[in-house]
């Protein structure tokens, strides 16, 4: 593939709902355009974008793919998009290094969740966007409900360009409002000039608001168009082209991706209406980063894939200046030298080698050391650094516990290798409940989690719930003391202490003073009276949850000459705890989650219902969005295990949520002897063994 000039590139998303026909939509571009010589299928396993193995297994895309292709003398670099919200990940990486954005709608009367989350991803970055009606030919197809959903959803700047020629099982072409001419059969198939009978004064009035539309982006159009006259095509197309880029107009394309049906003119409208890096630099810090070929060097990561053979590839967007293979290059936020080694074009899976990519281009580095997601790549004279990607935070959460000690030893690393690879994925060991915890976007994002770390990494892993990560308080102060003494012949053991302990306010965790006075305790043993409580925290009071919350005070004891030592005084400090906590009413504290849900206006009454059910606190609702309101609740982290399956079911997928840690709470009595029989139980049964 030959290089192009910045103003000769397009970099365009392919986004939409999960199952609306992105790939084969992409499948048919890159055949249309020569790029491939055959239409590959989802159903078969050989798409150019759809290549991972949990891909084909699935029958989904889960990752964003580069496929580039050339049309009329310009290059398109397409990116598949995963249109399942668990991996929206990728959608924001991507929107970062596009101009636009084309989502893919089926033709029916309500619009999907990832429909309007590309939507409100694409505004959200300023993107041009376009939209492409899909599966005309379907049985159910529902074309004129689609257009009325949208306009009365977005308004007038959704522009109808084309009409569908048939209707569903009799869907044939497409009549193109630009050129009036008609487009039948797969591809570019046969153009026909004439407009069919029935069809005119539809494609009259149609045509009519398409030139409203494109007259108002420009003054002398404006002008011209105020006049009484036509506009000519080419002034259509430019106007269309300044609405498009200002967000002021969406055009609606249609046709078939299963037949190609309106294929080659959507690459038309891309080459003519759709805007190159020149048209629409990129800000950064609120200043425009001109894509200029010998401009300061900058380039951005917003992918990473995780290979354990071929090892990392990054996928770069050159934002300005030249990257050039073996250049040296600088990784500004780690402040980290990186020298291009492999350089390529990536086309799906294939890759072609590149000796230079200028700006506004895509490529991808294989086998750089510091660089990830969010990096910036600049030299060290020019220091460009480009803000990291904001992603949302994970909603959901498994544990996951190695099958054997092999898998164990390789846990970590390919934990952080898909780390590397999915910045919406994290992982943790959970010291309350000794679990390691993996978050995520939802059950299918784990999914496939676990089954990369078996295909990929050979780590076989069982899953199992995450437990909550309870804490344990008292709530009255208390004293008492821990007394350790023990002669066994020769040199004994003696220690003896007495502490105050004394509940905190939440958050404040724990705190530490020696009242000790006249030498009751030389000063050396003072940290590890210290040690032996904080030990004796960590196993906690009642139910072997963390301790937190709360002041220790030692102020009295005694101590031996001869038989005292370190470890006699720490485990007086362990005594001593637990003796003042039977004094302090010891309770059991949950996490509680400040959770943001936002959601339809005809779901409102069902989803605070869910809350309170959840012993949720309503703490207000505010509008977001017209037909959409966001609840704010605080929810005891216990019962929100399921929340994400749970609100997408009640919402069918529209509803979104948030959460963070808060505070902790007391647990309600009833739980709190629940968890206290369990833990009496446990140990029961670990005495017996032992």
């Amino acid at each position: 593939m030959k290089q192009y000039s910045p103003d000769k590139i397009r970099n365009v998303a392919i986004v939409g709902h999960g199952g609306a026909g992105k790939t084969m939509l992409v499948e048919h571009m890159l055949y249309t355009a020569g790029a491939t010589d055959r239409v590959g299928s989802v159903d078969a396993g050989n798409t150019q974008s759809d290549f991972d193995p949990l891909e084909i297994r699935r029958k989904i895309s889960l990752n964003a793919t580069v496929l580039p292709l050339e049309w009329h003398d310009t290059k398109i670099n397409l990116i598949d998009v995963p249109g399942y919200p668990d991996f929206i990940g990728d959608l924001h990486g991507v929107a970062r290094v596009v101009e636009a954005m084309i989502i893919v709608t089926e033709a029916k009367r309500d619009l999907d969740v990832g429909f309007e989350l590309a939507w409100e991803i694409a505004e959200q970055h300023g993107l041009a966007t376009c939209i492409f009606v899909n599966k005309l030919e379907r049985d159910n197809a529902d074309f004129s409900g689609l257009m009325e959903t949208l306009h009365e959803r977005y308004g007038r700047k959704v522009v109808d360009c084309q009409i569908p020629i048939g209707h569903q099982a009799a869907f044939s072409g497409v009549l193109d409002l630009l050129n009036m001419k008609v487009y039948k059969g797969r591809d570019r198939g046969v153009e026909i000039d004439e407009v069919p009978n029935g069809y005119s004064d539809e494609a009259a009035r149609l045509r009519d608001k398409m030139m409203d539309s494109a007259a108002e982006g420009d003054d002398d159009l404006a002008l011209k168009y105020l006049d009484g006259e036509s506009l000519t095509e080419a002034e259509i197309e430019h106007g269309m082209l300044v609405g498009i880029e200002t967000g002021r107009v969406v055009p609606v394309l249609l046709g078939s991706a299963a037949s190609g049906i309106g294929v080659a003119t959507l690459l038309d409208r891309i080459v003519g209406e759709l805007p190159s890096p020149v048209d629409v630099p990129k800000t950064i810090n609120e200043q425009p980063l001109e894509p200029k070929v010998n401009g300061p060097f900058a380039a951005f990561c917003f992918k990473t894939t995780a290979d354990p053979y071929v090892g990392k590839i990054n996928y770069v967007r050159v934002m300005s200046g030249t990257l050039k293979a073996d250049q040296h290059v600088l990784n500004i936020g780690k402040d980290a030298e990186e020298r291009i080694h492999n350089l390529f074009v990536a086309h799906g899976k294939g890759q072609e080698t590149a000796s230079e990519v200028v700006a506004g281009d895509i490529c991808a580095i294989a086998k750089l050391v510091s660089t990830s997601t969010g990096d910036t790549l600049t030299s060290a004279k020019d220091r460009i650094e480009i803000p990291a990607i904001e992603y949302p935070e994970p909603i959901y959460r498994i544990a996951i516990k190695p099958m054997t000690k092999a898998d164990e030893d390789k846990l970590g690393t390919a934990l952080t290798r898909l780390r590397d690879e999915d910045p919406t994925f994290k992982n943790y060991r959970d010291p309350a409940t000794h679990q390691e915890i993996l978050e995520g976007m939802g059950d299918i994002h784990l999914d496939t989690i676990i089954e990369k770390l078996k295909s990929k990494f050979g780590v076989n892993v069982g899953i199992e719930e995450a437990r909550v990560p309870y804490r344990e308080t008292v709530r009255i102060s208390a004293k008492a003391q821990g007394r350790h003494k023990r002669q066994t012949g020769g040199k004994g053991q003696f220690g003896d202490c007495w502490i105050e302990l004394d509940p905190l306010p939440r958050g404040s965790g724990f705190q530490f003073e020696n009242k000790v006075v006249g030498g009751a305790i030389p000063k050396n043993f003072i940290p590890a009276i210290e040690k032996g409580i904080v030990e004796a925290m960590d196993r906690g009071l009642v139910a072997g949850y963390p301790v937190q919350d709360i002041k220790v005070t030692v102020y009295d004891g005694s101590y031996h000459d001869v038989d005292s030592s370190e470890m006699a005084f720490k485990t007086a400090g362990a005594l001593a705890l637990k003796a003042a906590a039977e004094k302090a009413q010891a309770v059991i504290l949950e996490p509680m989650l400040e959770v943001q849900v936002d959601v339809p206006d005809d779901t409102v009454g069902d989803v605070v219902g869910d809350l309170n059910g959840r012993r949720g606190r309503l703490a207000g609702m505010d509008p977001v969005a017209p037909g959409k309101t966001r609840i704010n609740a605080t929810v005891p982290m216990a019962t929100m295990t399921r929340y994400a399956l749970d609100l997408r079911s009640i919402t069918k997928g529209r509803g979104r949520f948030r959460q963070s840690v808060a505070t902790y709470e007391e647990l309600p009595h009833p739980e709190q002897q629940k968890l206290v029989e369990e833990y009496a139980k446990i140990r029961a049964a670990h005495e017996t063994e032992h």
